[in-house]
């Protein structure tokens, strides 16, 4: 039976009807509880029963967990338009789900299990991830997807290199800045996609004029400098003359990006906050270039914190956010316009990137910017759960 038949003869409930639905909702849950937990225990107020430090539990759920979730959700959502069927619907799609929830509870209550059982779980997931989309890639001959595939397996071997130095030296040096870079990189191969695209057909319809440039030779040359540029980041030299061009990469990357970024022309879709958040979310990706430069440069900490925080809580926070509401939006068959709520959430997730990156550059302001970041983060995804999760749940009329 054709996957796109079971989707159709599902009876089952509608959040497991849609890729998207499950891993949008828990994972926006996820999200927010996992900053409200690690907040007060970071400050030791309560405790969680994790093996995992709390400032290496608060990194892998947000690289390993949250993530991943959403990464799953839009793939999963995208992969019509790939091969011409829908790869997990129905009790494929609660499996799923299901590896992912037991690896969130696996991390969380680590202190009572053994510790090869914890690191199969929470690896269960990705791997099953990574080989549901090889096949759905192999299988549909779209090979100019194989990046995405790449990408995934970049954060499975990240995901088990952080859990060996965590485990053998206590904190991660290598496997959480390998995730942030594939991360990142998916936002610029899946950014370079969606950004333009849905800029050029809003502005078609609302703003007509001159339209941003296809994918071209300078998108593919700000890929590669990107990617390298990260490369160098993740290995983080420490010799003076190889610090010095890496940061020189990164700059490069971060100019290359401005202006792919420029572009587009994301200034001429103001009146429509769906498709301009989208534009600023993936301003944090030069920005983030840009800072980390400076912190080679400079040896400087503080920067180098900056600049992981303009990355995860700016590109990653706000561009996931961005279009887990419109695929929402869209799936749910909504008007594609962000109503003041869905504002709200989005400028509650900006707030917290720039206080995250306040927090790290003015140390006398660390405790007010670090409170604000909480809880403008958790306020995001709480109110993406409030509004989306009842569209998440129910079945799409007509």
């Amino acid at each position: 039976m054709r996957t796109m038949d079971r989707h159709r003869q599902w009876q089952g409930p509608a959040l497991f009807s849609f890729g998207f639905r499950p891993f949008f909702l828990f994972g926006a849950l996820q999200a927010a509880v996992m900053v409200a937990l690690w907040v007060p225990w970071f400050l030791g107020l309560i405790e969680v029963p994790s093996a995992l430090p709390p400032v290496a539990w608060h990194i892998h759920e947000l690289l390993f967990g949250y993530v991943p979730a959403v990464i799953t959700g839009f793939l999963l959502t995208a992969i019509p338009n790939w091969t011409g069927q829908l790869p997990a619907v129905g009790w494929p799609l609660v499996g799923l789900f299901g590896l992912w929830l037991a690896g969130r509870v696996a991390i969380t209550l680590s202190l009572m299990l053994p510790q090869p059982a914890v690191v199969l779980l929470a690896l269960a997931f990705p791997v099953g991830l990574l080989a549901i989309m090889g096949r759905e890639v192999i299988y549909g001959k779209n090979w100019r997807n194989l990046k995405v595939i790449v990408a995934l397996a970049i954060l499975l071997i990240a995901q088990a290199l952080f859990h060996y130095e965590v485990w053998r030296y206590g904190a991660s040096a290598y496997g959480h800045r390998l995730a942030i870079a594939a991360a990142v990189s998916l936002i610029m191969i899946i950014g370079g996609r969606i950004v333009p695209s849905f800029t050029t057909n809003w502005l078609k319809r609302c703003n007509p004029g001159a339209l941003p440039p296809p994918f071209g030779r300078f998108d593919r040359v700000a890929m590669v400098i990107g990617v390298v540029a990260f490369a160098g980041w993740v290995v983080s030299p420490s010799a003076a003359a190889a610090r010095l061009a890496v940061a020189a990469l990164l700059l490069a990357a971060g100019l290359l990006h401005g202006v792919r970024l420029v572009r587009w022309q994301g200034w001429r879709t103001l009146a429509e906050p769906l498709v301009t958040v989208l534009h600023v979310a993936y301003g944090f990706v030069p920005l983030g270039f840009l800072i980390a430069a400076a912190a080679l440069a400079l040896d400087d900490p503080p920067l180098a914190t900056a600049a992981l925080h303009a990355w995860t809580v700016g590109a990653i926070g706000l561009m996931t956010l961005a279009v887990m509401t419109r695929a929402s939006r869209s799936h749910a068959g909504q008007p594609l316009t962000a109503p003041p709520g869905t504002v709200i959430l989005y400028a509650s997730a900006f707030i917290a990137a720039i206080a995250r990156i306040v927090a790290a550059l003015w140390p006398a302001l660390i405790a007010p910017a670090l409170a604000l970041a909480a809880i403008a983060w958790v306020a995001a995804f709480l109110l993406f759960a409030l509004l989306y999760g009842p569209m998440l749940c129910r079945r799409r009329r007509g």
